[in-house]
């Protein structure tokens, strides 16, 4: 479809716009886009742009009521969302348990690790706290309750969070990935594991892999990968499932590539974490005689061997409760790095403080409900699946996130909300974006990235130069269905970003 363009003077306006028509009020922006639209890459490709000013004025808008798949971009709506429901001071908890009685100094029963759904125990970022030193806050607790020793397991609870790990409508290809991993009341190291990988001597050679952190005993690992021709790339999966302790590498690593540690899902993140807890309290002088377990689906004590044991206790006493950075810290280290795990967190557990059911469909019916006393009528206009966005059947329009980021200005959240969003040159997925403005216009682009095969998205605020943030240029492009190089396509995107900072 051909564009228009009506001006009405040098600096100003076009007023008439129909679908997949150019919509503006700033000649320079304008002309851009309409170019764009008719070159290569975006001419052969799904997409949608809009972007209003501080009052609601339309900037430009181009194919903004397509619904695209919106990629990360849709950890804006969980990470807002999050913030405006729970509050950025919530804090995810984690409770230390037991069952049984205290004995002269042993406690005669199981110590519970009770998750409440903290996706940061263990996990190797900045916001943390070290395990060793979550440990010994448990251990000071457990002393401090009269416990010496435990004649017991120490037990992984991650009852609090049903069904699936995983999204069932996530690729297969992604479930074996640390971003496909799926999370879990209790976790441990984002239910992620490193694997030293390298090339064997020559093609065909298995690849070399060896399992490198965290430590998971009771897992069958099968080396399937081969090592490709010299060029061919690194296609190597893990396949993998918590039906079962059984895990194949597959596919291939190319000879001559250097050795690099691959970040592969570990599906026993409760498990994990009771192991971890039980060698950091062996290893420092406890004695506890009856090892490490989980629970399993049904409720039944799952031991290292995976044998199903007793029922697992309801009637538990609670020695102490850490917990979480706060939910700001956690939505901050969403948006920079892009965190699939994190988001996915914050999702189940407004399920599960909404509906006290944190499947899927619990969680999308909470978070539809805050998108509509953010925004009512919004829920009509777009699709959630999941949290992060690695779903396909995420659904939203340049318009929704627009409205939607608009409306998120008038929430208590929203300094919380915008000091959560990177910056073109910040840590994380913006860090190499825009490389050539001046850093003074770069902190003043907040706005999160989104990217999948054939998808690239960005949506955000661009600030004022001085003045309140909510008098901010909201923005959203999205573009779907393009096989160009995705430098290609950031180029273009990154252009209308460019000009839309010259406005404000």
């Amino acid at each position: 479809m051909k564009t228009k363009t009506i001006l009405i003077t040098a600096v100003s306006l076009a007023i008439l716009s129909v679908a997949g028509e150019i919509r503006v009020n700033a000649q320079g922006l304008s002309s851009l886009v309409e170019k764009i639209a008719a070159e290569p890459p975006l001419n052969s490709a799904s997409w949608g742009m809009k972007a209003v000013d501080a009052k609601g004025k339309v900037l430009a808008e181009y194919n903004s009521s397509a619904k695209m798949a919106p990629a990360s971009n849709m950890k804006l709506i969980t990470a807002g969302c999050a913030l405006h429901s729970l509050g950025a001071d919530f804090r995810f908890p984690t409770s230390i348990a037991y069952s049984g009685e205290i004995v002269d100094g042993t406690l005669k029963g199981d110590i519970y690790i009770v998750g409440g759904g903290d996706p940061t125990i263990g996990a190797a970022d900045s916001i943390a706290m070290k395990a060793d030193g979550l440990f010994w806050k448990w251990k000071s607790a457990m002393k401090a309750a009269g416990i010496n020793a435990v004649e017991g397991r120490i037990i992984g609870d991650g009852r609090l969070f049903e069904g699936h790990l995983e999204n069932t409508s996530w690729e297969y290809d992604d479930l074996g990935t640390y971003y496909g991993a799926g999370t879990s009341a209790l976790s441990f190291y984002a239910n992620a594991q490193d694997y030293e990988v390298s090339a064997g001597a020559k093609a065909g050679d298995p690849v070399i892999v060896k399992i490198s952190y965290p430590e998971t005993p009771w897992l069958h690992f099968t080396n399937l990968g081969t090592t490709g021709p010299t060029g061919t790339g690194n296609s190597l999966y893990l396949y993998t499932t918590d039906l079962a302790p059984y895990a194949e590498l597959r596919g291939t690593f190319a000879l001559g590539r250097k050795p690099k540690t691959e970040n592969f899902a570990n599906k026993y993140g409760a498990l994990t974490c009771a192991y971890y807890f039980y060698k950091n309290l062996v290893s420092t002088g406890w004695k506890v005689s009856g090892g490490y377990a989980d629970i399993d689906r049904l409720g039944r004590v799952r031991g290292a061997d995976f044998s199903r044991g007793d029922k697992a206790s309801d009637n538990l006493k609670t020695i102490t409760t850490t917990y979480s950075p706060t939910l700001e810290k956690i939505a901050r280290e969403t948006l920079f790095r892009s965190d699939n795990f994190y988001a996915e967190a914050m999702m189940r557990i407004m399920g599960e403080k909404s509906t006290e059911i944190s499947v899927y469909d619990s969680c999308r019916v909470a978070e539809i409900e805050v998108l509509e006393d953010l925004c009512p009528g919004i829920s009509s206009r777009l699709s959630i699946d999941d949290g992060s966005g690695l779903s396909r059947h995420n659904f939203v329009s340049a318009e929704t996130f627009v409205q939607y980021l608009e409306a998120m200005k008038k929430s208590p959240a929203f300094d919380c909300f915008i000091g959560a969003l990177p910056y073109p040159g910040s840590e994380g997925t913006l860090k190499y974006v825009l490389s050539g403005l001046d850093p003074s216009i770069r902190k003043r682009i907040r706005m999160k990235s989104g990217s999948m095969d054939g998808v690239l998205c960005y949506s955000g605020y661009i600030l004022p130069a001085s003045g309140s943030a909510k008098d901010a240029i909201v923005f959203s492009i999205l573009t779907n269905n393009c096989d160009a190089p995705v430098s290609a396509v950031r180029a273009k995107i990154m252009s209308i970003i460019t000009e839309l900072t010259k406005i404000q």
